[in-house]
C-alpha cells in the first residue's frame, strides 16, 4: 500500500512540475486582451513570445517570428488540420535549406486579431506542436515591446 501511495505522490508531483514548465515556456496560453483591444503577451522562459491561438478554428500554439516571411505550419499539425499541400517551395531557414509546400489558411486568430485567407508554408523540419507566426500575419499589426511584454494592436490605416 505504501508503494501505491508513493507512486501516486510521484505522479502528482510530476504533473505539477510538467504544468509549471509548460506555463513558464508559454505564459500566454490564453492571451491577455486589454479594454482597448490590445493583445499583451509575456515573454516565455525560452526568450520567445508564444501564444495560444487558432488556425481554421482549431487550437494551436504560435511562436511569433518576425524573421519568418510567412506562417510556417509543421507537417504533423498540417496533416491533423487537413491542410492541402500546394506547390513545393525551397526554404532558407536558420537551420539551413529546407523544402516546404504552399497552402492557404481560411482563418488565423490570435486572441481578438484575425486574418482570413492567409498564405502559409507546410514545413517538415519544425517542432511538431508550434506554428511560426510570420510577417504575412504580423505586418497587419502595430507591435510594441516593453521589457518582457509584447503589445499587439491592429495597424491603423
Amino acid at each position: 500500500m505504501q508503494i501505491v501511495g508513493w507512486l501516486m505522490a510521484i505522479a502528482v508531483i510530476t504533473w505539477f512540475v510538467h504544468d509549471w514548465l509548460a506555463r513558464e515556456a508559454n505564459p500566454n496560453r490564453v492571451p491577455m486582451v486589454t479594454a482597448s483591444g490590445e493583445v499583451v503577451l509575456k515573454r516565455g522562459s525560452g526568450g520567445h513570445f508564444m501564444a495560444g491561438g487558432t488556425i481554421n478554428g482549431e487550437a494551436v500554439q504560435f511562436m511569433l517570428d518576425t524573421g519568418a516571411t510567412q506562417i510556417a505550419v509543421p507537417k504533423a499539425l498540417a496533416d491533423r488540420l487537413r491542410l492541402k499541400r500546394g506547390m513545393p517551395v525551397e526554404l532558407l531557414t536558420a537551420a539551413g535549406p529546407s523544402r516546404g509546400y504552399s497552402t492557404r489558411l481560411e482563418s488565423v486568430r490570435l486572441a481578438t486579431i484575425e486574418g482570413k485567407d492567409v498564405g502559409a508554408i507546410i514545413v517538415d523540419a519544425l517542432h511538431p506542436d508550434v506554428v511560426l507566426l510570420g510577417m504575412n500575419f504580423l505586418r497587419r499589426l502595430e507591435i510594441v515591446q516593453r521589457n518582457d511584454e509584447l503589445i499587439l494592436r491592429p495597424a491603423s490605416r
